[in-house]
C-alpha cells in the first residue's frame, strides 16, 4: 500500500491510499477519485516530502553496517502551519454552535433568514456539501489535524 497526499482543483488537500502508483493512475484515468470536501473529480497528487533513509554506523562494525532508519525532511513551516490551523479550529469550536449532522439544514435556514445568523459547525455528506455550494451557501470545512487520524 502507498499513501499519497492528494489535492483537488479547488485546493482541498486529503490523503488517499492505493495498492501502488499504478493503482492511483488507474483510478484517476477511470474518474474514480473524488474530493471528499467538494466532490471534484479533478484530483492530482500533491507535492510531498520524500522519505530519505540513512544508514547508521554501529559501534565496532564496518562502515555502512547497522540498522537503516527512516529520516523525514520536514518543512520548516509545518509546525507553524499546524499551530495556526489548531488555533482556527479552536476559535470555531469555541465560538460557534455545534449542530451535528443537521449542518446542511441549519446552514440553509440561516442563509434564507429562517433562523438567526450565527456561526455553526457540524457534519455534512459530500452530496449535501455539493448542494449547498450549488445554492450559493458559503461554508468552509474545518481543518483536519494530524491528531484526528489517531
Amino acid at each position: 500500500m502507498i499513501r499519497y497526499q492528494l489535492i483537488c482543483d479547488n485546493g482541498h488537500a486529503f490523503d488517499g491510499w492505493f495498492s501502488g502508483s499504478a493503482g492511483f493512475d488507474e483510478q484517476k484515468a477511470a474518474g474514480q477519485l473524488e474530493c471528499p470536501t467538494c466532490g471534484s473529480n479533478r484530483v492530482d497528487k500533491a507535492l510531498m516530502t520524500p522519505l530519505v533513509t540513512a544508514r547508521t554506523k554501529a559501534k565496532g562494525k564496518a562502515e555502512g553496517a547497522g540498522k537503516t532508519q527512516a529520516v523525514f525532511q520536514a518543512d520548516p513551516k509545518e509546525a507553524e502551519l499546524k499551530a495556526a490551523l489548531r488555533k482556527l479550529r479552536e476559535h470555531v469550536t469555541t465560538n460557534a454552535d455545534y449542530v451535528g449532522d443537521r449542518f446542511a439544514e441549519e446552514a440553509r435556514k440561516i442563509h434564507y433568514e429562517e433562523a438567526e445568523s450565527r456561526g455553526i459547525y457540524g457534519e455534512a455528506s459530500v452530496d449535501e456539501a455539493r448542494d449547498l455550494r450549488e445554492e450559493g451557501i458559503e461554508f468552509h470545512p474545518l481543518p483536519v489535524l494530524p491528531e484526528d487520524h489517531n
